[in-house]
C-alpha cells in the first residue's frame, strides 16, 4: 500500500467532511424553512458574521433543516470513510459517492468541486505501482521530494482550516483588518494558495515517497 498517498487522501477527506459539517450546522440553525431555490447561503441572516460570510451551497432539497441534517450526516460519514475505509476495495468509489452527495445536499460548492477531484484521483493510486510517476519524477530529485510530503500536507491542512475559519467569521486572528474585500482576498489565498496548491504539491511528494518505498522493498 502507498502509505503516504493514503495519508494525504485521508487528511483531505477529513477537511472535506469538516467543510460539510460546517455548512450543515449553519443550515440547521436556519430552521424548518424553505430554501426558495437550489443555490443557497448556508449561513442565514441571523447567523452571518461578515459581508462575505454566507457560505454558498447547493441543495436538491427545498428545506434548510433537512438540507443541514443531510450535510452533517454525509460530512461525518465522509470523515469516517476517509479514516477507516479509503484503502479498502471500493474505497475510492465510496469517496466519490459521498462527495457527490455532500455537494447535492448543502455541503458546499467550492470544496467538492475544486478540492475533491485531485484527492479522488489519488485515492485510486493507493494500491497502484505508480509506474507513470516513476518515469516522470527524475531519480535525482525524487528522494528530496519524498521527504517533503509531511510538511507540505501540514501547511495545506493548517491553511485550509484557517481559511474555513476566516470564511465563517471574517476575522483574521492577530490582526485588526476590517476591510471585507481585503479579508476575502486573504481568505482565498489561504484556501487556494496555502490549501489547494499545497495539497497538489503533497500528492507529488507523496507519490515520490511511495515510489522510494517500493524501490526499497
Amino acid at each position: 500500500m502507498n502509505r503516504a498517498t493514503r495519508t494525504i487522501v485521508t487528511a483531505i477527506g477529513i477537511i472535506l467532511g469538516i467543510s460539510g459539517l460546517d455548512h450543515g450546522i449553519f443550515e440547521i440553525l436556519q430552521g424548518n424553512q424553505t430554501t426558495y431555490g437550489m443555490l443557497i447561503e448556508a449561513i442565514g441572516p441571523d447567523q452571518i458574521m461578515w459581508e462575505h460570510g454566507g457560505e454558498g451551497a447547493f441543495t436538491i432539497l427545498s428545506n434548510f433543516l433537512f438540507t443541514g441534517i443531510m450535510a452533517v450526516v454525509i460530512g461525518a460519514a465522509l470523515i469516517i470513510w476517509s479514516i477507516g475505509y479509503i484503502d479498502h476495495q471500493g474505497g475510492p468509489l465510496g469517496f466519490l459517492i459521498l462527495n457527490v452527495l455532500l455537494f447535492l445536499f448543502g455541503g458546499g460548492i467550492a470544496a467538492p468541486i475544486l478540492i475533491y477531484p485531485a484527492a479522488g484521483i489519488a485515492a485510486t493510486r493507493i494500491h497502484a505501482p505508480l509506474t507513470w510517476w516513476r518515469k516522470v519524477l527524475p531519480d535525482r530529485i525524487r528522494p528530496f521530494l519524498a521527504k517533503l510530503w509531511p510538511y507540505t500536507l501540514a501547511i495545506g491542512v493548517i491553511s485550509m482550516l484557517i481559511g474555513l475559519y476566516i470564511a465563517i467569521t471574517g476575522n483574521l486572528p492577530g490582526t485588526n483588518i476590517g476591510e471585507p474585500d481585503l479579508i476575502l482576498v486573504i481568505d482565498l489565498a489561504f484556501v487556494f494558495g496555502g490549501g489547494l496548491v499545497m495539497f497538489l504539491v503533497s500528492f507529488v511528494c507523496g507519490f515520490a515517497s511511495d515510489i522510494e518505498n517500493q524501490l526499497r522493498s
